[in-house]
Order: C-alpha cells, then sequence, then structure tokens
C-alpha cells in the first residue's frame, strides 16, 4: 500500500479548495497527462443532517483515513463504490453506520448525475424536529411537468419554487438518518 503524504504546497492547496475539489483536481491532472479525455462533471452539493464521516474508533491512521476519504470522493459508479466497500471490509472489518452514511452520500451524487438536481440540503423543522429537505434544479434542465409527477407521489408533503434557482422542498416526519437518505434516493428515482 502506497502511504499518502502531502508537502507544504500540495497541503496549502487542499485548505484553500476542500478535500473534495482537491480530489477531483488531482484525478483530472492524472488523466490529462495519460491523454484521457476528460468531460466536465456538474458539482453536485449535498448538505443534509446526516452523520457522515469515518470514526477515529473505526480507523486510527490518518493517513488510511485519508486513503479512504479519497477513494470514496472518487467514486463514480456503484461498482467503484462496491469496490470500495470491499476493501474498506477486508482492511478494517464490519463499517460503523457513520461510514455506511458517507457512502450511501456517494450513491446520492450518482444519483444526481442522472437528475436535474444540483443540490441538496436538509433544514430542520423548528417547530415539529423534522428534517425538510430542499431539492435545487438546474434551472436549464428544470421542466414543470416534474410538478404533476411529484404532486401525484408525495401530495401535501411537497411544496415548489420557480425562482431563478428552482427547487422542491419534500417535508419529511421525524425520520433516522437511514430513512432520510432512502427518502431522498427514492426522490431522485423520479427522474
Amino acid at each position: 500500500m502506497q502511504e499518502v503524504c502531502f508537502g507544504e504546497i500540495q497541503s496549502g492547496h487542499l485548505e484553500q479548495v476542500g478535500y473534495d475539489t482537491y480530489c477531483d483536481l488531482l484525478d483530472q491532472v492524472v488523466k490529462e497527462i495519460k491523454g484521457v479525455d476528460i468531460k466536465p462533471e456538474r458539482e453536485i452539493q449535498i448538505d443534509i443532517d446526516v452523520s457522515c464521516y469515518i470514526p477515529d474508533t473505526y480507523i486510527e491512521d490518518s493517513s488510511e483515513k485519508i486513503d479512504i476519504y479519497q477513494k470514496i470522493a472518487l467514486c463514480k459508479t456503484e461498482e467503484d463504490i462496491g469496490n470500495v466497500i470491499d476493501e474498506i471490509i477486508d482492511r478494517f472489518g464490519n463499517m460503523p453506520g457513520e461510514l455506511n452514511n458517507l457512502l450511501e452520500i456517494a450513491r446520492i451524487k450518482q444519483l444526481c448525475a442522472n437528475t436535474p438536481v444540483i443540490k441538496i440540503t436538509g433544514k430542520r423543522n423548528r417547530k415539529t424536529g423534522s428534517q425538510n429537505v430542499v431539492f435545487y434544479f438546474d434551472k436549464d434542465k428544470y421542466e414543470v411537468s416534474f410538478v404533476d409527477v411529484l404532486l401525484k407521489k408525495y401530495g401535501n408533503n411537497i411544496k415548489f419554487s420557480n425562482a431563478i434557482e428552482p427547487y422542491v422542498t419534500l417535508m419529511l416526519k421525524n425520520q433516522t438518518e437511514k430513512q432520510i437518505i432512502k427518502e431522498i434516493k427514492e426522490f431522485l428515482s423520479m427522474f
């Protein structure tokens, strides 16, 4: 196994752009050097109230942890995720819920790539404590026909906004993290 070490310059770049972006940029540079054709990917933002990280009690070594985070960030297909899961379980044993959630977020990003959704945020309802999930759409790919399909499935549990950046709010009852992830994946499967 090759150990990942960042020099002073790379560390500074990492801090400036964020880990996921840094991994993507590094992957693009490697592909360019190899002469691989690169098609630009849509940036998908996900900010939901779900614990998704690698606990220190599961992987103590920070370089191993960075290696796993990088592999997850670079997953583009379900097969990629499956390979990472196999490697994690082989090396470290059964995964904790937080790491499983992180892999589910990678799956959600993959689902978004095939939809007009560009951003997903979670917002707590202060009165009920439940989480509402807001799906933001690429304005050039948003179609009013989505409204009818979503209304049939969700009824009063959904609200629409045709703002400059159109969005749909899915109102959820008190849900566990697993249920929130399941609801998001089910919503995305409608497209």
